[in-house]
């Protein structure tokens, strides 16, 4: 191994040294905090505020060391790919740092700590987000994409924890101060954008392993009408031939209708194949509904169907030409609909959706 080989491989491992020191440092602070929230510890939530200042230092540090390596190695290939990605991974655990402050200063601001319900769903996020940290971490460090990859899932099941303490919190209006109300959603959200940023981490170490950017979004969509037999089938059908790269789409009614043989003849002619569409309606559970990022009625409000709209799901209401009408003209409603989806599919993608 040459000189040169051998400061580079020194200065790389120094910079890969500087990011688990920082990301053990992240890790503390996030323990402590959920830990000073649930024993009603204000000296470690305090302490863990000040502790903050060197979370700071040893970002600053890391993000020094990087641009030296740069300066001196002017990297190309994996390693300018693994330069970018510290800058990604250091900016991810310095807010993870901030959030553990969040936390705390939370923590010291309500009267007594969860208790009950909402005890079992702290423990339960702060659980899942903390292994999703460390899984994060330890991919990075490794350069292990798969590793990475199969950390991100983890974040649905966060995302979903999220949903169901915020139903909760809801519900606890009576028995609960609306200040202190406020102090657990601030905790829950903390949590939230934990696993929000472990996945960032995951997302730049495969891009730094393998050069695969990160990808678009893909979206869940369910699409509601009244009985699920015209419009919301329409929707979904021309949704899915159209634009299958961007989501996957779902509809149901408020009640499962019949199909009208006839119609469905027509819509194939328009090339909208309903023929093995089966009417379904919408479940009295309502759980499904928070696996969406977007709920769009066709027939009236969403939440006449949603009454309780999920924390993360986007709700749309589309008036649709030709939808009152008896019977309705089926190319208009097609093209009016086809229209309504191709705009949304825009504000979702952009241009490239086409």
């Amino acid at each position: 191994m040459s000189h040169y080989e051998e400061r580079l491989e020194r200065d790389l491992s120094q910079i890969k040294q500087q990011v688990a020191l920082l990301a053990g440092l992240v890790e503390k602070a996030l323990d402590d905090a959920v830990h000073a929230l649930l024993a009603d510890d204000d000296k470690l939530a305090y302490a863990t505020v000040l502790a903050d200042n060197r979370i700071n230092a040893v970002s600053n540090e890391l993000d020094r060391l990087r641009m030296a390596f740069i300066g001196v190695h002017l990297p190309t290939g994996s390693h300018l790919r693994l330069m970018a990605a510290v800058v990604h991974t250091n900016v991810a655990l310095e807010r993870i740092g901030d959030y553990a402050v969040t936390i705390c200063r939370e923590a010291v601001q309500v009267p007594r700590p969860p208790q009950g319900l909402l005890l079992r769903e702290v423990e339960l996020m702060a659980g899942e987000s903390r292994q999703m940290l460390k899984q994060a971490v330890d991919a990075f460090l490794e350069g292990n994409a798969d590793k990475a990859r199969a950390t991100m899932v983890i974040a649905d099941q966060v995302e979903r924890t999220f949903d169901m303490a915020f139903d909760d919190l809801s519900g606890a209006g009576g028995s609960t101060s609306v200040k202190d109300l406020f102090a657990f959603l601030s905790v829950f959200n903390a949590l939230e954008r934990v696993s929000d940023q472990a996945k960032n981490i995951c997302e730049d170490t495969v891009f730094a392993v393998t050069g695969q950017p990160k990808g678009p979004k893909f979206f869940r969509i369910l699409f509601v009408d009244e009985d699920n037999t015209l419009l919301g089938p329409i929707a979904e059908a021309i949704a899915r031939k159209n634009f299958p790269e961007v989501g996957e789409y779902h509809s149901r009614g408020r009640t499962a209708g019949v199909s009208d043989p006839q119609s469905i003849g027509l819509l194939q002619d328009l090339g909208i194949d309903l023929g093995n569409h089966q009417p379904q309606a919408i479940p009295a559970h309502h759980q499904e509904f928070a696996t969406f990022q977007i709920i769009v009625s066709l027939q009236g409000p969403v939440k006449s169907y949603v009454e309780q709209i999920p924390f993360h799901t986007v709700a749309l209401e589309w008036d649709v030409a030709g939808a009152g009408s008896a019977p309705p003209d089926l190319r208009l409603l097609a093209r009016e609909i086809a229209l309504q989806v191709s705009n949304l599919m825009t504000v979702l993608r952009g241009q490239e959706a086409h």
